[in-house]
């Protein structure tokens, strides 16, 4: 049932809020790591223990999300999402205040905990709490909110860590989340599934859980160990395993964590897959651009984080009113132009010179960057083509998603795509980094007959997109600025066709007819799902 009028500005904010925080404390970090490089240590090294700060918040948020999705339609979402904003709070508090590395690992890693529940359970509140086109919007802001954090999180962080202190980062969140916890005590309705069984499935959360996880830190570990190590397999073999398991378990169960009967949706089967794939490209393009402008083209940090912000600005702006009109007259249009858009601007990119100029200090104001004529014909078009295109892609994929399954199941529906979209794309970016290091070193050898490419000296001195070591003759540098640029070439080839097909899959198997199904119900959204398979 829709809220009331009056409150539903204030559930906006409290959703938004809530997981805003969430997507922010991943966005702060990295720009406080050199400062959180000085706590004292007792065990571990210090660039293993900022990885650890770093991936163990991810690893917690994306092992638990659909364990905290489940819980908030089985006990109530304003009830989870309460706990989870005074859970976040406390460890933003504990991270703010820790003694040493490790503690801020384990901090870290709760605080993590804390975030899967928010994520979720914001979408679920807002597909409660809005209707019709109003609920596209709502959708919109929620995506557009995930993209101010993303420019918003480095630039803040960058000023707390310098005025301040990096220990500001987390006290940050303090008040942000006392507003979203008095906003969610005054104005928020409770919801929740009120078939559920009263027994949990609890075995099946810890599949889930072990699945998510095992794949996430395989691939993670096997990254930062350049695919050296066993252990990297290994975690790898376990999460594979309990994937394999978790849905024969589902399908023997009488009350499954996950019921299989959600895939009967034709919206939420189509929804998810095409989230595993414009999600893996999201990341590859996020992880090599960057390098590639500031390794390859000389860029400064500077210089290349502003060049990716008009996309970002494009998704602030444009969200909402994507979303509303994917409400009004369905999402399917969207969903299939939006990648498309994407996989344009990533071919344009596919064509960057490796001597396209970079941004450029203008003498007449010191410290500031103006883009050379390389950025505005070479990088700006395909940033804004991208950009474009996820602005008209990620509020009505939400809508498709949320509106694919009964609305009491809508915690969990939004916690499975959204553990999709954390673990499919470090299983996409795996592969590719695998491409692209082989095609560099094979472009690099061929340059330059005799070097060894294989040798453990010329790959730490020379790696793949970014600035070979001070002392690297002259020919290897200018050979390894071509090499990287095919690579990066065939990196954006093939992160375009990614796109291309989940442009395809979304035009072919969205139904606008069930998103658009005026009953909420499962038995309305399961006979229009079928009905759109009849029909399409």
């Amino acid at each position: 049932m829709a809220a009331p009028m009056t409150n539903k500005s204030w559930i906006l904010a409290a959703a938004v809020l809530g997981s805003g925080i969430v997507f922010l404390d991943a966005y702060v970090l990295p720009v406080a790591m050199p400062a959180i490089a000085t706590l004292p240590r007792m065990f571990v090294d210090v660039l293993e223990g900022q990885n650890y700060v770093q991936y163990g918040y991810f690893l917690s948020l994306s092992a638990l999300l659909v364990l905290a999705g489940a819980l908030a339609d089985y006990y109530g979402r304003r009830r989870l999402f309460a706990i989870g904003l005074v859970g976040f709070g406390l460890t933003s508090l504990l991270c703010g205040l820790a003694p040493n590395l490790e503690a801020l690992i384990l901090f870290r890693v709760l605080q993590g905990a804390a975030g899967a529940i928010l994520v979720p359970g914001s979408l679920a509140i807002l597909t409660n709490a809005f209707s019709g086109p109003e609920q596209g919007r709502a959708f919109g802001v929620w995506a557009g909110a995930s993209g101010l954090a993303a420019i918003v999180g480095p630039l803040v962080g960058g000023v707390l860590v310098q005025e301040v202190t990096w220990r500001a980062i987390f006290l940050l969140n303090l008040p942000i989340i006392a507003l979203a916890l008095w906003a969610t005590a005054r104005h928020l309705p409770e919801s929740r599934d009120e078939t559920a069984s009263s027994r949990f499935d609890w075995l099946g959360a810890a599949l889930i859980a072990v699945a998510v996880g095992g794949l996430s830190l395989g691939v993670i570990y096997g990254q930062q160990r350049q695919w050296q190590d066993p252990l990297a397999f290994a975690f790898l073999a376990v999460g594979a395993a309990a994937t394999v398991a978790a849905p024969v378990y589902f399908a023997r169960t009488s009350n499954p964590l996950v019921p299989l009967r959600l895939f009967r949706s034709r919206n939420f089967t189509v929804t998810n897959l095409s989230t595993l794939l414009i999600y893996g490209a999201i990341y590859v393009f996020a992880l090599f651009q960057p390098i590639f402008l500031m390794g390859t083209l000389g860029y400064t940090p500077s210089a290349a984080g502003i060049a990716s912000i008009p996309s970002t600005v494009l998704l602030i702006l444009l969200s909402s009113r994507f979303g509303g009109w994917a409400a009004r007259i369905g999402p399917r249009r969207f969903m299939a132009l939006g990648p498309l858009l994407m996989g344009a601007g990533l071919l344009w990119f596919a064509r960057l010179p490796w001597d396209s100029a970079p941004w450029r200090l203008e003498l007449g104001d010191p410290g500031t960057y103006a883009p050379s004529t390389g950025y505005l014909l070479d990088v700006l078009p395909g940033t804004l083509l991208y950009g474009f295109g996820i602005a008209v892609m990620v509020a009505p994929l939400t809508t498709a998603l949320m509106r694919s399954v009964a609305e009491r199941q809508a915690g969990l529906a939004s916690a499975i795509n959204n553990a999709i979209s954390r673990v499919g794309p470090l299983l996409c970016g795996a592969v590719l980094f695998v491409i692209v290091t082989a095609t560099f070193y094979a472009g690099l050898a061929a340059r330059v007959p005799g070097l060894d490419v294989g040798s453990a000296q010329v790959r730490a001195d020379v790696p793949p997109l970014n600035a070979p070591a001070p002392g690297v003759p002259a020919e290897v540098v200018a050979a390894a600025r071509e090499a990287s640029t095919e690579a990066f070439h065939l990196a954006m080839i093939a992160t375009a066709a990614l796109l291309f097909v989940a442009g395809a899959v979304n035009a072919a198997g969205i139904s606008d007819r069930q998103a658009l199904a005026a009953g909420r119900d499962e038995a309305s959204v399961a006979e229009d799902g079928e009905g759109a398979r009849l029909t399409a």
